[in-house]
């Protein structure tokens, strides 16, 4: 895009050779400093900044001294809000700003590698990072070669600026030691927004009302295969890529919604996947039905490898570690510019188990239709598992999960392994979508959409992420034009305003509404949909008030006592945690 400078009102001129230096160096070194002081300042002696360190040191005991931790979250917003167009106005002064094209996330990654190498709270510490980062991007940038001893690498100044960055991070990580602080043993990277969703109660789960809904499965089946023969060559092969999108946002939703560990870089594993994807089918000769698993195994291994060093330090350090991977891969990594081996010409392979041709839109269609389901089948397969429920208690409770006899780092690189292997099959069916491998389906931007994606489909869940997949890209394909705006930045934020856990979630919410009202309609109490409702609807006036006493009668007593010690284990279930051996996560282990 166009470069557009916004220069200050400000005359000065001052030559340092080979550098000339105007009014907009001496803005950016007047207010950058001011900016710091100010900040600095603000949380030392004021009031509100030392609220707004008591409340990131322990926000529920902040609560309890009367701190207003809600409004203070406002307030810090505010002010990163103006940080953020200070900088951006002085960058426009010094460098410009790219029209037509996003800022990138190589900036992001910048201020998130000095943020760690201060360890996000020593304010001196990630000033000098920030500084000693731009220097070296300044020095990367303005270099278009680099000398690794006898070899000389031409790199073409900004490819290199995340690999250089992610392996600044990779260092900090490995020689940091974990804190010793109380913040620090009681920081944590786990994603809690996502609601628990609950299994349909034994209870109902035989009843006509609620196995009706199995019926229209196999009605879906059938119009999803014939979808192809309704739709054209070009809406048949976004259909594709809707499914295999959800295939990726499935990926985030077993590491992030269940195991609860942030990812931000999950197109790095896509791409990894597409990578080897193309190799194994067009040079290794590979049947597609053996490439998949293969290549997911591929991208297993790789999760596991950029989840290891994240996992000797709590907080944030995962989210940019896999942004890092992600960049670092798609920048430079499997760049066909840098490394031969990355396969960049047409792909040509041979039909699936030799009968099955997919070179066609609805070919590959219905290869991603099969794979998705497959997929599906084994994810819910294992979210019932002992596996599953570990993963999500651990999402809730590490150390009640280590509780329990359970290896926390094990339980981490399961889910690591398992969300890179649905990536990179993810990423083989993108690559046989397109006919080749290349970057440009793996552009930066689309870790933070898809991740996007996933949050507003309502993570924890299949159907999240088929809901998310349709959201953020079957709404911009296939929505009329007047209704495409429901799908940007402003359609995320009015969604997550209306619903916090996302369309999952509130499907999931209306389906415990129509649950309670079957209990209640056959006259049976449900303790696990009891639970999460406030006492009151429990007492009387209700369905589930016990019996009557009918004259102190055997029968009366006995049928009072029961409903009072069922409405008795529902408040009680509500209030502590579960035992071992349930279906809940805690109690997985």
């Amino acid at each position: 895009g166009l470069n557009s400078r916004i220069d200050a009102p400000l005359s000065w001129d001052r030559e340092v050779a080979p550098f000339t230096f105007d009014g907009d160096y001496l803005v950016a070194w007047t207010l950058a400093p001011l900016a710091i002081l100010a900040v600095a300042l603000f949380l030392r002696f004021t009031d509100v900044g030392v609220a707004v360190r008591a409340a990131a040191d322990r926000a529920d005991r902040a609560s309890l001294l009367g701190i207003p931790v809600g409004r203070l979250h406002t307030y810090v917003w505010a002010i990163a809000a103006l940080l953020s167009f200070v900088a951006l106005w002085l960058q426009a002064g010094l460098v410009g700003l790219p029209l037509g094209s996003p800022m990138g996330l190589s900036v992001l990654l910048g201020a998130l590698a000095a943020l760690m190498m201060g360890r996000l709270t020593n304010l001196p510490a990630i000033v000098a990072s920030a500084l000693a980062l731009g220097l070296l991007q300044a020095h990367v940038r303005w270099n278009d070669e680099l000398a690794l001893g006898p070899v000389h690498l031409d790199l073409g100044s900004d490819f290199v600026v995340a690999p250089v960055l992610a392996l600044v991070i990779l260092v900090t990580l490995v020689l940091r030691r974990p804190g010793l602080s109380r913040l620090d043993a009681e920081a944590t990277s786990s994603w809690q927004a996502a609601g628990l969703l609950r299994p349909i109660p034994r209870e109902l789960a035989r009843l006509p009302e609620v196995t009706a809904r199995w019926a229209l499965l196999p009605v879906a089946a059938v119009v999803l295969w014939l979808l192809p023969s309704w739709l054209g060559p070009g809406s048949t092969l976004k259909a594709a890529a809707v499914l295999i999108f959800a295939i990726i946002i499935l990926s985030i939703t077993v590491l992030t919604g269940w195991a609860g560990q942030v990812s931000l870089g999950q197109m790095g594993f896509v791409a990894v996947g597409g990578a080897f994807g193309a190799k194994a089918t067009d040079e290794w000769g590979l049947d597609i039905a053996l490439a998949l698993p293969l290549v997911g195994l591929i991208g297993a291994a790789v999760a596991i490898v950029v989840g290891l060093p994240a996992l000797r330090l709590r907080g944030l350090y995962l989210a940019v570690t896999s942004l890092a991977f992600a960049l670092a891969t798609t920048h430079y990594i499997l760049n066909p510019q840098f490394f031969d081996w990355v396969p960049d010409q047409r792909l040509d392979p041979d039909p699936l188990l030799g009968q099955w041709e997919y070179d066609s839109p609805a070919g590959v269609y219905k290869l991603a239709l099969v794979t998705f389901a497959l997929l599906v089948v084994g994810v819910t397969g294992i979210r019932r598992s002992r596996t599953g429920r570990v993963l999500q208690g651990l999402r809730e409770n590490e150390r009640a999960v280590a509780a329990y006899g359970v290896s926390v780092v094990r339980a981490k690189l399961t889910a690591f392994a398992l969300s890179g292997f649905l990536a990179a099959v993810a990423g083989v069916l993108l690559v046989h979508l397109q006919g080749h491998f290349t970057l440009g389906l793996f552009r930066e931007e689309e870790n933070l959409v898809v991740f996007t994606a996933a949050v507003v489909g309502g993570l924890g869940s299949v159907l999240g992420a088929v809901l998310g997949s349709l959201f953020l890209k079957g709404g911009g394909w296939f929505l009329p034009t007047e209704w495409q705006l429901f799908t940007t930045a402003i359609g995320v934020l009015v969604v997550l305003l209306v619903l916090p856990g996302g369309v999952g979630g509130a499907l999931f919410r209306g389906r415990d509404l129509y649950l309670r009202w079957v209990a209640r309609r056959r006259g049976l109490i449900v303790p696990s949909l009891l639970a999460d409702v406030a006492e009151p609807e429990i007492g009387a006036g209700t369905a589930f008030e016990p019996p009557p006493d009918d004259g102190g009668g055997p029968t009366g007593d006995t049928a009072g006592d029961a409903a009072g010690d069922t409405a008795g284990a529902a408040t009680t279930a509500a209030t502590t945690p579960p035992a071992a051996g349930t279906d809940t996560p805690v109690g997985a282990s």
